[in-house]
């Protein structure tokens, strides 16, 4: 589950102070900065099932000399409760984006998930001003599926989001 530069790997207790960072520095997410959030969340879920649980899932981005780049996240879903799905996120400190890390470890990411489990569809959303995740999320053999309109609460407004899909059967992009 790896690319020369790029690989996943589970969480570790060292990694807690990275997503400490993420839950009190705004503007560390991006566009996804929703306010404050517990800076000893992050140290309880690990303490509950290091970030891999049933229905949602953390793993960390190592990229090119082993240093934690960000990381990526899963959570189920079903559509009419007979269809599951998994929803994908990722988070990459800035100092790691535009090197073409995020769109490798949402492939990897996928591909652990296609060998995992048995869900048929991965998706994933994005807004619509982050061109970056955009070509991120296609690289990575997603395709655009629509506009959800009005699907978050952010900076003061309600917002759309662009929703994107990778099926089991879709074409797996070249990683190199």
């Amino acid at each position: 589950m790896s690319d020369p530069h790029v690989s996943l790997r589970p969480v570790a207790a060292g990694d807690l102070a990275m997503f400490r960072r993420f839950c009190l520095e705004p503007g560390l997410i991006g566009l996804d900065w929703a306010g404050f959030r517990d800076p000893e969340a992050p140290a309880r879920r690990f303490a509950l099932d290091s970030y891999l649980g049933e229905h949602d899932g953390r793993l960390i981005i190592e990229a090119f000399d082993a240093k934690a780049a960000g990381f990526v996240s899963y959570r189920s879903g079903s559509y009419g409760g007979q269809a599951p799905y998994w929803e994908i996120g990722i988070a990459l400190l800035p100092e790691w984006r535009g090197r073409g890390i995020g769109w490798r470890a949402q492939a990897q990411l996928c591909d652990y998930l296609f060998t995992h489990t048995p869900a048929q569809r991965i998706q994933a959303g994005t807004h619509p001003e982050n061109l970056a995740e955009q070509k991120s999320l296609v690289k990575a053999g997603f395709q655009l599926e629509g506009i959800v309109r009005a699907c978050e609460f952010r900076a003061g407004k309600w917002r759309d989001g662009y929703l994107y899909s990778r099926l089991r059967g879709d074409p797996v992009p070249a990683m190199g």
